[in-house]
């Protein structure tokens, strides 16, 4: 009932603690590579099954240490289109193709970059709350199909220019009720068997070392290093998934 393959432990340890780290709000972007990491030797969606029980600790443990900091109206602007993106990809999920998700995840994630790479007007408005529940559908769906949802809820909440405990405390809220929101459907999917969660199980320890690192050094982060931090995890995650889309793709070809 136990994944008894060295290759996944090689990836997974580190995919495990890059989940917590990103979970505290430090590298959050690059949270978004836990499951491409693991998927390096088990499928998309046993990767994201196994991961499921590890974001649960890591929410739970963020939430212990954040929650007072979190930014409650941002919460309920995005949640809504949050939730709905969730139950579009529970909708597509088994009409979807591993590598197309990747490669389109990925493509997104670089265009979110290069454009909060273009240097901004000092007197540019903030974005405005239509594009907060466009960018948090579109989080939603990445995050059912890949648990990659940090991307595009950044695009939308990093200009906001928080500070980096209310941004990760935010974040932490919101990301906790959609990860709970998968449950029902994974197991639906017959994702939650016997080998995922007792795998899920010997890596618990994992994403609770991450988040306590993370929160610690969240805590001594300026805003403006923290939002280098956040778009060098965007722009790893862009690369790891649209390599790993085009290379499905090529081997399918």
């Amino acid at each position: 009932m136990l994944i008894d393959d060295p290759l996944f432990y090689a990836v997974a340890v580190p995919a495990a603690l890059l989940m917590g780290l990103a979970k505290s709000g430090l590298l959050a972007g690059a949270g978004a590579l836990a499951v491409p990491l693991m998927a390096l030797a088990v499928p998309v969606p046993q990767a994201a099954a196994i991961m499921l029980p590890l974001l649960f600790v890591a929410d739970v443990m963020g939430l212990s240490q954040l929650l007072r900091h979190c930014d409650w109206r941002l919460v309920r602007l995005l949640l809504p289109p949050g939730l709905a993106g969730v139950a579009v990809g529970w909708a597509l999920f088994e009409w979807l193709s591993g590598p197309a998700v990747a490669a389109l995840v990925g493509l997104l994630t670089l265009v979110f970059v290069a454009i909060r790479l273009k240097p901004a007007r000092a007197d540019a408005p903030p974005p405005g709350p239509g594009l907060g529940r466009l960018m948090a559908l579109l989080s939603g769906f990445t995050s059912f199909v890949a648990h990659a949802g940090s991307p595009p809820i950044g695009f939308y909440v990093l200009p906001l220019k928080l500070a980096p405990l209310v941004f990760s405390a935010t974040m932490a809220v919101f990301f906790a009720v959609l990860n709970l929101s998968k449950w029902l459907p994974y197991a639906l999917l017959g994702l939650i068997d016997a080998t995922n969660m007792v795998t899920s199980l010997v890596l618990l320890p994992l994403p609770v070392i991450g988040v306590r690192i993370g929160v610690a050094l969240v805590r001594q982060v300026s805003p403006a290093l923290f939002t280098r931090l956040f778009l060098a995890g965007m722009l790893l995650t862009g690369l790891k998934l649209l390599w790993d889309g085009m290379r499905g793709w090529l081997a399918g070809a």
